[in-house]
């Protein structure tokens, strides 16, 4: 059996965990650069507030019913995310917890008793909310696909599944699939659903359910179709990955506080975004030989209304593979020379690092200094302030002082729980 364990509203779970006065009441959370609602209370849903809805259209709504607002706080949840799988670690055993995303991980619960299942997952739920008081669904099933079908149903009904619904029987998987929309089928799309549901009549999971192998392969995206149909009649085929300890690819990208026009200004968020992802690089002990680099411009339609344009990036393959935040803003930077035009306005730019090896196999030049060689021991150091520091305490010039390009965040609440001068306060 497996099951998903889903944090329910989680942004706005964790803005709740220190204000128990918000308990029941309308929450959101906004996106980066307070743009768009990317976190939705229960009682924030039930007044009409729209999840992904630009924030200036719902404002007045907000405002009416006095919804509390708070912009993205990633050092937060980050660190909330990490208590609710330490916990779920502790609870099911680590070998036995995929994390799935910042709100979501599999369980691997092939080893309990099918008698004791429906206590488990209600440990879970309580356990969970006791250690780190967020609130969270569990789904339990033969498969992830199932399981993710009855933790969508016991979300849509608290007051009676009470967070938690086991289906182990075959009655119970064909009744939880004929509630269940096709478009609400983990891995199937908002174009597949359309398609399913206009050329072939397939409205609910059920009805997908009920077709055939040869149909799915056919119609559904090769064996990828095969295997989530195979997931709906209780067959595994999508089984538990290992943790991924090291990406592949590394990214930093913001959205800028206000429209950018000058090139000083992109130099700058560039290097900035650099240095944030050659620590990530560091932390995985790993090195990059490509750095790429883009920007967003803001253009304007004929109507007047605003919107984001194509994104315009180049790269570079560096002369060797390198984790050292100077060695990478260099390169960076020469590449904003080329994908910056004069007189247009940049709403967003980002650094993304590929060609990652294990920084161990790089080999010292018998021909440099030995203090260049040595340059991994000063990336460490600084590393080391700003992590116990914080707040960049070090940090290279050419990511500028004033930072006028910076991401907006009108309604930031407190970093309770990484910050020694922001550590809740108990009366």
């Amino acid at each position: 059996m497996k099951a998903i364990v889903d944090c329910n509203s989680f942004y706005c779970s964790c803005e709740r965990v220190f204000r128990p006065a918000l308990a029941n009441k309308p929450v959101v959370v906004l996106s980066n650069n307070d743009g768009c609602i990317i976190s939705i209370s229960d009682e924030a849903k039930k007044i009409g507030v729209g999840m992904t809805a630009p924030y200036f259209k719902a404002r007045p709504l907000i405002e009416k019913y006095n919804v509390a607002t708070f912009s993205s706080n990633y050092n937060l949840y980050g660190d909330l995310s990490m208590r609710v799988m330490d916990t779920l670690k502790a609870i099911v055993g680590k070998e036995n917890v995929e994390v799935y995303s910042v709100d979501e991980a599999f369980l691997d619960l092939d080893h309990i008793p099918g008698n004791e299942l429906q206590s488990l997952a209600e440990d879970i739920r309580d356990t969970v909310k006791q250690w780190t008081g967020v609130k969270v669904s569990v789904g339990i099933a033969p498969t992830k696909v199932l399981a993710k079908v009855a933790n969508r149903i016991s979300k849509k009904n608290k007051a009676f599944y009470k967070d938690v619904l086991v289906i182990d029987t075959e009655e119970k998987i064909i009744d939880a699939l004929q509630r269940t929309p096709i478009g609400d089928v983990w891995g199937i799309g908002y174009q597949y659903a359309v398609k399913l549901s206009g050329a072939f009549a397939i409205n609910t999971a059920f009805d997908l359910y009920n077709q055939k192998e040869d149909w799915a392969e056919r119609n559904l995206g090769g064996v990828v179709g095969v295997r989530l149909l195979k997931e709906l009649h209780g067959e595994t085929a999508i089984v538990m990955k290992d943790e991924l300890v090291q990406k592949k690819m590394i990214a930093t990208t913001r959205m800028f506080g206000s429209p950018v026009k000058d090139i000083a200004d992109i130099k700058e968020a560039i290097s900035t975004y650099t240095s944030r992802a050659a620590e990530k690089l560091r932390r995985q002990h790993s090195a990059a030989r490509v750095i790429s680099v883009f920007v967003v411009p803001k253009e304007q339609s004929n109507g007047g209304r605003f919107r984001h344009g194509p994104s315009i990036s180049t790269f570079t393959t560096l002369p060797a593979a390198t984790s050292f935040t100077n060695e990478l803003i260099k390169p960076a930077v020469k590449l904003v020379d080329h994908i910056f035009e004069e007189g247009r306005v940049y709403k967003k730019a980002g650094v993304m690092l590929s060609g990652i090896v294990p920084d161990g196999s790089i080999q010292s030049n018998l021909f440099m200094p030995e203090t260049k060689n040595s340059g991994r021991f000063l990336m460490d150091m600084i590393d080391n302030v700003n992590f116990s520091m914080r707040d960049d305490m070090i940090k290279f010039a050419a990511s500028g002082t004033d930072k006028n390009w910076k991401m907006r965040q009108e309604y930031h609440s407190p970093r309770y729980t990484t910050r020694w001068d922001e550590l809740f306060e108990v009366s």
